[in-house]
């Protein structure tokens, strides 16, 4: 029995996508059904892995601020 590769099963998904493609893809799986979440991780993953070092950590610094400042909202 073959095994179900979400990363690759993704990526044969987008591949083709022009970058409108792409960001609409990205902008009606925000906030949709849970479902696309793990899409999403894939997207994120290879972003991170074609980010340097000071991209990354740039990303990082968006993600820790915007947790920080949703905590502060509770």
């Amino acid at each position: 029995m073959s095994q179900f590769n979400l990363r690759e099963a993704i990526t044969q998904i987008v591949q083709d996508k022009s970058e409108g493609e792409l960001s609409e893809i990205i902008r009606d799986s925000i906030d949709s059904d849970e479902k696309a979440l793990p899409g999403l991780g894939v997207l994120f993953e290879m972003i991170w892995k074609d980010s340097a070092a000071a991209e990354q950590q740039s990303l990082v610094g968006k993600l820790h601020g915007h947790l920080h400042s949703q905590s502060q909202q509770s």
